[in-house]
């Protein structure tokens, strides 16, 4: 599954530069599936036609945030999601409402960092 973080973030920043697909983002701040990655063109994200450098609108304005279609839990990268390793306050933490297989995870981060 995604990671998640919760309310109990005090913007400290630790996991943000931990996140090898650029998914972490402080709060209030746009983000586009080509930060942190060598994407260009378009891709397909839940069966939508995306441009890669298409900026959205945060998920948050109070607290740091991880855009779940990004998140791959550092498969590929890491044995562990280093942003719940680096939290000083334990708020990364596995978000039910996302889960996926380690399968899943694997293709996301392919189409990342091919």
């Amino acid at each position: 599954m995604a990671i998640k973080i919760t309310d109990e973030c005090i913007n400290c920043g630790a996991c943000e530069p931990e996140c090898p697909n650029n998914a972490i983002y402080e709060a209030g701040a746009e983000w586009a599936w080509s930060d942190g990655n060598d994407l260009s063109g378009n891709i397909t994200v839940d069966g939508e036609n995306v441009d890669v450098t298409k900026r959205f609108a945060p998920k948050s304005d109070d607290i740091y945030f991880i855009v779940t279609s990004k998140c791959t839990e550092c498969v590929g990268f890491h044995e562990e999601p280093q942003c719940a390793a680096v939290c000083p306050v334990d708020c990364c933490v596995p978000d039910p409402e996302h889960v996926e297989t380690k399968d899943a995870l694997t293709a996301k981060k392919l189409i990342m960092h091919p």
